[in-house]
């Protein structure tokens, strides 16, 4: 059992391969300091039926992500790097139709900003950067590893809405040489010049960090609350080929424990930099290897099931919690349905299924420990339309170019259980909700 320890930041809303998990190492003692974070919303239109144009929002969005991070990992690591059926997939488009809706919906957010805050987005926080301290609402992301926010320079007008930084008003601003760039499904792009600055997350401060103040900002972002990311995962994926944050400020001696712990809830939920927070777990932590190679939160020998029989075993599965759904190759996520009485494909092309609602599947993971369950409520984005009896889950399979047979396991897994990961075991660890 771990020790309460570390920094903590709490949401107020709505190793080398390892089969067998490894134990869990004990955490040093620190102080902790809570702040107030954002949600992501559900796939769940008020009138409980699923939200079709957000889900292939959030999809392409997850597939140029991943993109990305794919392209960052060969410019900086080489093909070698990639995993056996790894491809760096073309450029997602959202199509034409569901990106005018989708531009319609971002408006209308704005319009009611003031009173309407249903549509949040990610579990996202305030951080600060410079000196003296500007402030920005940051989407907290494992499945990146850059910092970037808008820049005062910024000529996009979806930064109009943005808190943006100015490094001539920073003290500790230094800029650097070389650009960061990364591409979206609207085909516009997130890009501007480099600096390193201080960066505080609730008193965890990372000197000399490297961001991203961009001057171009996608019109994905348009109607988002969030100014920018900051990425959780390894330097392997870094598009500015730089140390994240959580290592640089744990490099600098900014927490006494090399790990950070996710709760993701309706309410109450928190990450905790430096340790983790007993009073949000029950028991010990499980911990299993992480594949750093491959720059993500990459754990190994994972099983799924349903019902307890098993559907598909020893794949990879990528722990992402800037994702909403989870994700699984399409051939073992149909072998997954075969399982599931009543189920049936939604949407062929997003790779996206139904159930009957009275019957969840009671899907599963695990790593030759513990079955990790996602919950009914979970499962469940939402009937397939007003007055359906089948519903539509949060278990899709699309194939991300992330290697052979590689899952990738977003928020709608994380939010049944405590979640842990840990730098020096090189692993990631669940524990039991409280």
């Amino acid at each position: 059992m771990f020790n309460k320890s570390a920094l903590l930041l709490a949401v107020t809303l709505a190793i080398s391969a390892v089969a067998t998990p490894a134990p869990a190492p004990e955490s040093a003692t620190a102080s902790g300091t809570i702040i107030p974070l954002r949600k992501r919303s559900a796939l769940t239109t008020a009138d409980g039926v699923f939200d079709h144009d957000k889900a292939i929002a959030a999809n392409v969005a997850t597939i140029n992500k991943h993109r990305q991070n794919l392209i960052n990992l060969e410019k900086n690591k080489g093909a070698a790097a990639f995993r056996a059926g790894t491809s760096i997939k073309p450029l997602a488009k959202l199509p034409a139709a569901v990106e005018a809706r989708m531009t319609r919906r971002a408006e209308k957010r704005q319009a009611e900003k003031l009173t309407d805050e249903e549509d949040d987005t990610e579990w996202a926080g305030t951080i600060s950067i410079g000196t003296p301290a500007q402030k920005f609402l940051i989407d907290f992301d494992t499945g990146s590893s850059d910092l970037w926010i808008p820049s005062s320079s910024c000529s996009s007008s979806t930064c109009k809405s943005k808190s943006k930084y100015a490094a001539s008003s920073s003290s500790t601003s230094s800029k650097k040489s070389g650009t960061f760039s990364i591409e979206y499904g609207d085909e516009s792009t997130v890009s501007g010049p480099i600096y390193t600055d201080t960066v505080s997350v609730a008193g965890v401060v990372a000197k000399k960090q490297y961001l991203s103040a961009v001057t171009t900002l996608s019109s994905s972002f348009s109607g988002d609350p969030i100014d920018g990311i900051l990425g959780l995962a390894f330097p392997a994926i870094s598009n500015l080929d730089e140390n994240p944050f959580f290592v640089t400020a744990n490099g600098q001696g900014e927490t006494d424990v090399n790990q950070f712990g996710f709760y993701l809830a309706s309410s109450g939920s928190q990450l905790y930099l430096g340790g983790t927070d007993e009073d949000k777990y029950d028991g010990d932590v499980e911990f299993n290897g992480v594949d750093s190679s491959t720059g993500f939160w990459q754990t190994t020998g994972a099983k799924v099931t349903v019902g307890g029989s098993t559907a598909v075993s020893n794949f990879d599965a990528i722990i992402d919690s800037g994702t909403t759904l989870a994700y699984g190759p399409p051939a073992a996520v149909k072998k997954l349905y075969a399982k599931v009485a009543g189920s049936k494909v939604y949407d062929s092309d997003q790779g996206l299924y139904s159930f009957p609602c009275d019957s969840p599947p009671k899907i599963a993971f695990s790593w030759g420990g513990k079955s990790w369950a996602i919950s009914a409520d979970n499962i469940n984005l939402g009937t397939t339309e007003s007055g359906s009896s089948d519903c539509v889950s949060s278990v899709g399979g699309t194939d991300l170019g992330l290697g052979d047979g590689v899952w990738l396991l977003g928020d709608s897994f994380m939010k049944n259980m405590y979640t842990v990961f840990d730098f020096d075991q090189e692993a990631v660890g669940f524990a039991e909700l409280a």
